[in-house]
C-alpha cells in the first residue's frame, strides 16, 4: 500500500514537479501557497515550518538539508533531490522512493537523477 505523503515544497522546488506529485495523489503545499516565499527565510526556519505542518520537506537544496537532518532527525521527513529538468521523471522517481515506506518521519531520502 503506497503512502500518500503530506509534502512541503521549498521555494526553489519546481512547480511542474509539484503538479505531477499531486497527480500521483500526494498532498503538496508550496512555500508560495503558504505565504513564505520571497522572504529570505533561513533553511532552519523552512524546516521548522514543515515540522509544524507535519509535512516532509522536498528540496533541491541537498547540502543544507542533509546537514539539518544530521543535526536533528526529529522531523516529518526530508526528501533531497538532484536537479532533473525532466519534471515528470523526477516526480515519478520521488513517488517511487517514498511509495513503499510506511512513514517518512525522521527519514532522509535522496532522489538522484539517472546517470547517462
Amino acid at each position: 500500500m503506497a503512502i500518500m505523503a503530506n509534502l512541503y515544497a521549498d521555494e526553489q522546488f519546481p512547480i511542474p514537479v509539484v503538479k505531477f506529485l499531486r497527480n500521483f495523489g500526494h498532498n503538496v503545499l508550496t512555500t508560495q501557497e503558504a505565504g513564505q516565499a520571497n522572504q529570505g527565510i533561513p533553511d532552519e526556519e523552512v524546516l521548522k515550518y514543515a515540522i509544524s505542518c507535519d509535512r516532509a520537506i522536498i528540496t533541491l537544496n541537498r547540502y543544507d538539508f542533509r546537514r539539518l537532518h544530521r543535526l536533528n532527525s526529529d522531523h516529518a521527513g526530508i526528501i533531497v533531490c538532484s536537479k532533473d529538468l525532466n519534471w515528470e521523471r523526477l516526480a515519478t522517481r520521488i513517488n517511487q522512493a517514498i511509495g513503499d515506506l510506511e512513514s517518512l518521519k525522521g527519514q532522509l531520502i535522496t532522489v538522484n537523477r539517472p546517470q547517462g
